[in-house]
């Protein structure tokens, strides 16, 4: 699974609608596109973006493709959200901070502890909401 791929195709509000839709019920293009008041064409260019990031599977029935969704997809996406969000930051050490620069090294860690701009600078600014 290209996560990168899942995540850019659901970021599109049309797509994240028509996930939520096929979550619940299988359904046709034209069923979707009456759904979402989104004409047939553009339903069909959404669900061929969630096709190939592997979020969805098509299985004909007579005339029409019936589409669902690959459920283990969203499961190990949410895996690999959870494992990120799990990540800690470290605290910076002087004697094992290799990535600081040998001048910016010694004002970082006069202290023991960065200074903020020595941190925005050497370990990159810490979004802050």
């Amino acid at each position: 699974m290209d996560k990168t791929k899942v995540l850019k195709a659901i970021a599109d509000e049309s797509r994240m609608s028509i996930l939520k839709l096929l979550l619940r019920h299988n359904y046709c293009v034209r069923a979707l596109a009456n759904e979402l008041e989104l004409t047939e064409a553009t339903v069909s260019q959404h669900l061929k973006v969630l096709r190939e990031a592997g979020l969805l599977v098509g299985e004909k029935r007579g005339y029409f493709m019936h589409y669902s969704v690959e459920r283990e997809v969203l499961h190990e996406l949410a895996k690999g959200i959870e494992a990120l969000a799990a990540i800690e930051e470290e605290v910076c050490q002087p004697e094992e901070c290799d990535d600081c620069l040998a001048e910016e090294k010694e004002e970082c860690h006069k202290k023991g502890e960065c200074s903020n701009e020595v941190k925005e600078f050497c370990h990159g600014k810490k979004n802050e909401n």
